[in-house]
């Protein structure tokens, strides 16, 4: 099975998902600056899962990258983590049209957190299918950044009910925790090449 098909349906529903959260930002009536203010809730939330996205189709990226075979479970796995992707654009316009609230905040968490497990199952099938010795799975290690993403919306979640302010915190440090590249990833990959 060539994996090609497998990274352009998948490119394919992540550009669908940027699509659509952007379709959500409507213009807003009137000349003014002052006519974007209602905006920024919005504009904000998008801006951060926009962020996330990209995060996830950038590793993606590396994912498929790594596989030598694919196998039912690996597009099954796949079709699981963009399932869980596609939710994102709901997410983000609840959030970002109702000021950041509450459960707003618990509902974006929830999401996020889905997708992140969702990443986890892909990658641990990729690394069962590849072998414990393979190129991902040595990339992939302890994968400390993933056990503390998931920590940190655990703790987003948590503390959506009680401060949003915390909460979108520790969305926020996901993605820049995420944002700041591996170099071990790209040297691993590049000797591959």
């Amino acid at each position: 099975m060539n994996k090609t098909r497998l990274e352009a349906f998948s490119d394919g529903v992540l550009a669908i998902i940027i699509t659509i959260m952007i379709l959500e930002i409507k213009v807003p009536h009137g000349v003014e600056f002052a006519n974007l203010k209602p905006l920024i809730p919005k504009f904000l939330s998008y801006i951060l899962s926009f962020v996330y996205v990209g995060i996830y189709w950038n590793n993606h990226h590396y994912l498929i990258h790594s596989l030598t075979k694919i196998n039912g479970k690996i597009l099954w796995a796949n079709l699981h983590l963009l399932f869980w992707l596609s939710l994102i654009p709901v997410a983000t316009g609840w959030m970002g049209e109702n000021n950041f609230a509450k459960a707003s905040m618990t509902l974006y968490g929830v999401v996020l957190l889905l997708c992140s497990l969702a990443y986890f199952i892909l990658q641990r099938t990729i690394i069962v299918n590849e072998g414990e010795n393979s190129l991902l799975a040595k990339v992939i290690g302890r994968d400390l950044k993933g056990h503390t993403s998931s920590v940190l919306y655990i703790v987003g979640i948590v503390f959506s009910f009680f401060n949003e302010w915390i909460s979108g915190a520790a969305y926020f440090a996901v993605a820049l925790l995420w944002l700041i590249p591996d170099k071990r990833i790209e040297k691993v990959f590049a000797s591959k090449d």
